[in-house]
């Protein structure tokens, strides 16, 4: 496993993604990200400090994670993007989909001054 979580707040997790998120780490990566949704994690950081690989399964798992989210009012952000990373998001116009921050610290301060979002469906 190369990536870790950190939990920022009872609904808030970093996820450092470390070297690579590929097809070899992606199965563990979305399991330990639907754990986590389950423990009532909403706000995921993915930080791709250092990350110099990241593919199409990798991106799989990373949407997959949004689809689940998003319904809930949960939200999936990018920080420290990597420069192998951002061509991986420029390339597929991911920066359409998830917002991106220059650090970690930015993604969740963000998360701290905006208002909260009502789950889909409620009044």
């Amino acid at each position: 496993m190369s990536f870790t979580f950190q939990k920022a707040s009872p609904t808030a997790a970093v996820v450092r993604i470390g070297k690579a998120l590929d097809f070899r780490s992606a199965a563990e990566f979305k399991a330990a990200c639907q754990e986590h949704a389950r423990q009532g994690t909403r706000y995921y950081v993915l930080d791709f400090t250092g990350t110099g690989i990241l593919d199409s399964t990798g991106l799989g798992v990373i949407f997959s994670l949004y689809r689940q989210l998003t319904p809930a009012g949960g939200q999936v952000v990018f920080a420290a993007v990597s420069r192998p990373v951002q061509v991986v998001v420029q390339l597929t116009r991911t920066y359409k989909v998830f917002r991106q921050f220059p650090t970690v610290e930015a993604a969740l301060d963000a998360r701290s001054e905006a208002p909260a979002q009502k789950p889909a469906g409620s009044a």
